[in-house]
């Protein structure tokens, strides 16, 4: 992997970069360098395809037209920024196939990794809510099966909240989660 350049780069750039790549190397762009990122642990996989599953199953019970992705799209926090959440939730209308980029976000969540923890809850935190469209950051924590709701109030200040088990409520839009289906134990084998 050769990811050394001169320069910082800007989003467009990043992009055009990693449509080069093949998805040899997952990274992200912070402050216009790209950062590469490394194999996942097993629970962190199982939590984000769950949580994907979750925002799905959310958006059609609430008949809004949108889409649920998983990592590997990229959201531009600023003309050098731009993250690869774990999950996401947009509304609107189908962004086209070939896009790398989502626009207007409106549910973004992290997974807590050893490496990312401090990232997570301080440059994300603070990057994510740079948007207008974010309206919920959702940090999850797979050492203690919880998940902290950091949302956007109408004076526009944040509030987090914490929560392990049964339902939560993302309003804006009123896409309900189920919080026992997201942090249940794997079956035995």
């Amino acid at each position: 992997m050769n990811i050394a350049f001169r320069n910082t780069l800007t989003v467009p750039e990043y992009l055009a970069w990693a449509a080069t790549q093949d998805g040899k190397v997952r990274t992200e762009l912070i402050d216009g360098q790209i950062i590469p990122m490394s194999p996942e642990l097993i629970v962190h996989n199982r939590l984000k395809l769950r949580l994907h599953m979750a925002f799905d199953m959310a958006l059609a019970a609430s008949g809004l037209e949108g889409e649920a992705l998983i990592d590997g799209v990229a959201v531009a926090i600023d003309a050098k920024t731009a993250y690869q959440p774990d999950a996401l939730v947009y509304l609107g209308a189908a962004i086209p196939g070939n896009e790398r980029l989502v626009a207007s976000p409106l549910v973004v969540a992290e997974i807590l990794s050893p490496s990312t923890a401090h990232v997570d809850k301080g440059e994300k935190l603070a990057g994510y809510f740079k948007l207008a469209s974010v309206m919920h950051y959702l940090v999850i924590d797979p050492d203690a099966m919880s998940l902290t709701h950091h949302r956007r109030q109408p004076d526009g200040s944040i509030a987090a909240s914490v929560h392990a088990d049964g339902t939560l409520t993302l309003d804006p839009p009123g896409l309900v989660l189920d919080l026992d289906t997201l942090f249940r134990k794997p079956r035995a084998t």
